[in-house]
């Protein structure tokens, strides 16, 4: 495997109502809380640019120096607890997760 981070991407999508609620929570609530994880060393947000109804409107990507830090992450006590704060945030249907991958680095090429 080449050097370089292993991605754990999720991508989510919330009803247009609950847009600036979910953004202001994930920014303020979700991430903060999963950084707890010492070996979670970077996290991204992003958005959709335009329309498109076959891809997800958010994406977070989480970066883990190695696999075992990455399948250390949903045992971890910090992850336990993001989730269960979640789950008291949101009720069902008012986020979506879409989907959630995982890669690991082949080759970076940088200026």
């Amino acid at each position: 495997m080449a050097k370089g981070m292993i991605l754990n991407i999720v991508a989510t999508e919330c009803s247009a109502e609950n847009e600036a609620r979910f953004n202001k929570w994930y920014n303020e609530v979700h991430v903060p809380m999963l950084l707890k994880f010492k070996d979670l060393k970077k996290v991204g947000r992003y958005q959709l640019t335009g329309e498109s109804k076959d891809q997800a409107k958010y994406l977070a990507i989480y970066g883990f120096e190695s696999k075992e830090a990455l399948d250390a992450f949903p045992k971890s006590p910090e992850f336990a607890a993001a989730i269960e704060e979640m789950q008291g945030s949101w009720k069902d249907g008012e986020t979506t997760i879409k989907w959630i991958a995982t890669y690991e680095p082949i080759q970076t090429w940088e200026r």
